[in-house]
C-alpha cells in the first residue's frame, strides 16, 4: 500500500511540469487526485496519463467560480479532502523601470490571490490531518534582475503559509511550502521560446552546485512526503528543492 492509500487530493496547475508529476506521484501512492488547469485538451491528456485515479476539472485559480466547480466535484465524491497541492502559478518578468500594472496584476492575481482563494475555498472540505502544500520558489530570496514582481509574489505565498499553518493547527491541518530551484519543465520554453529556452536551461544548470537542472519528479517526491503522515511533525516549514542552489 502507498502512503496515501484511500486519500483524496487536489493538484492545481496539473496539466504539465511539476503539477503533473506530483499528481502522478500522489496517485501512485494511492490517492484519488482531482487535477485542474486552464486548458481542457492538456488537462484531459494529463488525466489519461494518470488513469482512473484522476478526475480532471478545467479551471483557472484566479476565477472564484472555477474553484467553486472544482470543490463541488470533490465534495460530490463524499470523502472530503486530505491533500491540497496549490501549485498553479505564472511568471511575468520585467525590470522595475518597465514593469506595468498588467504585469503586477498577472503575477499577484494568480500567484497570490489565486493561491489564497484555492486554500480558503478548500477549508470546509478538509479532513483531520490534512496537508496543504504551497508552491513557492527560491527566487523569492535571491534578487534576480527582472524577477521583482514574480519573486515578490512567491515571497508572499511563503508568508501566507506560515500564518495559515498557525491558524489551522487546531484542525490538525498542516501547511508547508516547497521552493523549487531551477527545474526542467516546459514552463521555460513557454516563457522564452524553444531555442532560447535550451540556452537558458544550460545557463541555469551552471548555477546549480550539482551541475544539472532538477526534474519535476524530484519535486513530486517532496510533495508526496509533505502530503503523507511521514511529515506529521512539520508545520509552517519551507523545503528547498534546488540541488544546493540556495545553500552555498
Amino acid at each position: 500500500m502507498g502512503t496515501l492509500e484511500g486519500k483524496t487530493a487536489v493538484v492545481t496547475g496539473a496539466s504539465t511540469g511539476i503539477g503533473l508529476a506530483s499528481a502522478r506521484r500522489l496517485a501512485a501512492e494511492g490517492a484519488h487526485v482531482f487535477i485542474t488547469g486552464r486548458r481542457q485538451a492538456e488537462l484531459d491528456a494529463a488525466a489519461e496519463s494518470i488513469g482512473a485515479a484522476a478526475t480532471p476539472v478545467v479551471g483557472d485559480i484566479a476565477e472564484p467560480g472555477d474553484l467553486d466547480r472544482l470543490y463541488a466535484a470533490v465534495e460530490a465524491r463524499g470523502r472530503g479532502l486530505d491533500v491540497l497541492f496549490a501549485n498553479a502559478g505564472l511568471a511575468v518578468f520585467a525590470p522595475l523601470a518597465q514593469a506595468t500594472d498588467e504585469d503586477y496584476e498577472k503575477n499577484f492575481g494568480v500567484n497570490v490571490r489565486g493561491t489564497w482563494l484555492t486554500v480558503q475555498k478548500a477549508l470546509p472540505l478538509f479532513n483531520g490531518d490534512a496537508s496543504v502544500i504551497i508552491n513557492s520558489s527560491i527566487r523569492a530570496d535571491d534578487g534576480w534582475e527582472n524577477f521583482g514582481l514574480y519573486s515578490a509574489s512567491k515571497a508572499a505565498v511563503r508568508s501566507l503559509a506560515r500564518t495559515w499553518a498557525n491558524e489551522l493547527k487546531d484542525r490538525r491541518i498542516r501547511v508547508n511550502t516547497i521552493s523549487p530551484g531551477s527545474i526542467d519543465t516546459p514552463a521555460v520554453e513557454s516563457v522564452v521560446g524553444t531555442e532560447a529556452g535550451a540556452t537558458l536551461k544550460a545557463e541555469l544548470a551552471k548555477r546549480v552546485p550539482i551541475g544539472r537542472l532538477g526534474l519535476p519528479e524530484e519535486v513530486a517526491a517532496a510533495v508526496a512526503f509533505l502530503a503523507s503522515a511521514d511529515s506529521s511533525f512539520i508545520y509552517g516549514a519551507n523545503l528547498d528543492i534546488d540541488g544546493g542552489e540556495h545553500q552555498f
